[in-house]
């Protein structure tokens, strides 16, 4: 952060940072255009940012807001006091309703802010048993966002029980407002003009795709402690990264953070070992120290020092739940990653290290691939799952060579840094 930038953050209120997260949501997140429904999913802890989301969408021209929340109490009052049939069941009916607005025009923003370790003490069994039923029931709603059907994103709010993960040592005021500091941070919304600064972002992260989709690599290799994992790309594969333009020709920056460009592999040649660099935070269970073996692009071993019943039961989710739907390469040196934080979360996490996501592929990271069939994606190589999960493999001891069509490796990160800046 330059000096002009550091004053103004020194300067700005906690209230004027956040109006310039939600206009960043809207405008930068979003690009939401006049006449367009938004409907949002936020925690009850996100109320203040949901309001100001609410404001700058209908200054830009919504038609309607609608908003769900969540409430973590009544989720754990579920799983204490719900009968055991009812965990095989998900409101199918909601997300219905949320496929019928995506199809009507609507855009969809999430907010996240969930408690990392919310479902850790209940049993395994039925925390897997909803997530099942959950994923189920949410595929048609996921096909449009993982199609990119809609223009779409993801932001975050600190709340009182992640601030406290991140911050465990701090009292809870003063984790909330370090954990604010830094999503105003990381989302460039404490520098004097953040829209500027996301098109000068966007403008690096686009030149690096266009460096790696002018390349053409065959497929990535990664090697690093406990890592040594050979990752064949879809093909006619596609790298993105940044702003990019939904079918409905708007353009939307899918998530705030972002430092990541990334693509496809193929769902049937990843072969090799890989060990996780950060813990994974998944529907209240954080999963840490995982490994994995594939052969054939499918996991055939899995390990993880915490969480490992709760990994193995998303691996047995469907057949595309043990196989890659996504690879991302992301510089150490981002910023995320330079905050010296562990999150415990996703959002922030996969954008401090390069990482892998098992379940559904984007359609979009294959050329051509917004028009194709199921059938005619998977003859690429593009996996299909019920699940979407990231996972972080990268750090400053991992390096990353391109494979080319021919069989020569190409230094491409070396030390978790690109090597052609």
């Amino acid at each position: 952060m330059n000096e002009q930038a550091r004053n103004f953050a020194d300067a700005a209120s906690h209230a004027q940072l956040l109006d310039r997260l939600a206009e960043v949501a809207v405008r930068v997140g979003l690009g939401l255009k006049p006449g367009q429904e938004l409907v949002m999913t936020a925690p009850l802890d996100a109320v203040d940012l949901v309001r100001r989301i609410t404001e700058h969408a209908y200054r830009a021209g919504a038609s309607l807001v609608t908003t769900i929340f969540s409430d973590e109490e009544t989720t754990l009052m579920r799983f204490r006091h719900g009968q055991d049939r009812s965990f095989d069941t998900a409101p199918a009916w909601l997300y219905e309703g949320m496929a019928a607005a995506f199809k009507n025009g609507a855009a969809r923003l999430a907010i996240v802010g969930e408690d990392p370790s919310l479902l850790a003490k209940e049993d395994p069994e039925k925390v897997s048993r909803a997530n099942r039923a959950r994923s189920k029931a949410y595929m048609p709603a996921l096909n449009m966002i993982a199609g990119f059907d809609i223009n779409w994103t993801i932001v975050a709010a600190a709340t009182p029980a992640w601030a406290k993960t991140v911050f465990p040592n701090d009292p809870e005021d003063a984790a909330l407002a370090k954990l604010w500091q830094a999503i105003f941070s990381a989302s460039r919304v404490d520098t004097p003009d953040p829209i500027a600064s996301w098109e000068k972002h966007n403008a690096a992260l686009q030149a690096r795709t266009r460096m790696l989709n002018e390349k053409n690599y065959a497929a990535l290799h990664f090697r690093g402690p406990g890592t040594d994992l050979r990752v064949g790309l879809a093909d006619g594969h596609e790298w993105n990264g940044g702003a990019a333009k939904a079918k409905n020709g708007i353009v939307c920056n899918a998530n705030i953070p972002t430092e990541e460009v990334f693509t496809t592999p193929h769902k049937d040649r990843v072969d090799g070992t890989v060990t996780s660099t950060k813990p994974l935070s998944y529907n209240g269970t954080l999963i840490q120290d995982i490994q994995v073996r594939f052969e054939g692009g499918r996991i055939v071993e899995s390990r993880a020092r915490t969480g490992e019943t709760v990994l193995n039961k998303v691996l047995d989710t469907d057949e595309g739940a043990r196989r890659l739907g996504e690879v991302a390469l992301v510089p150490y040196s981002s910023p995320i990653s330079q905050s010296g934080l562990l999150f415990f979360n996703t959002l922030f996490d996969e954008n401090a290290s390069s990482h892998i996501a098992l379940g559904q592929a984007y359609s979009k990271c294959i050329r051509g691939g917004g028009a194709m069939s199921e059938d005619e994606l998977a003859s690429r190589g593009a996996n299909k799952s019920l699940i979407h999960i990231d996972w972080m493999i990268g750090s400053d001891q991992v390096d990353v060579d391109g494979i080319t069509q021919d069989g020569k490796a190409e230094p491409l990160m070396r030390g978790g840094e690109w090597v052609t800046k």
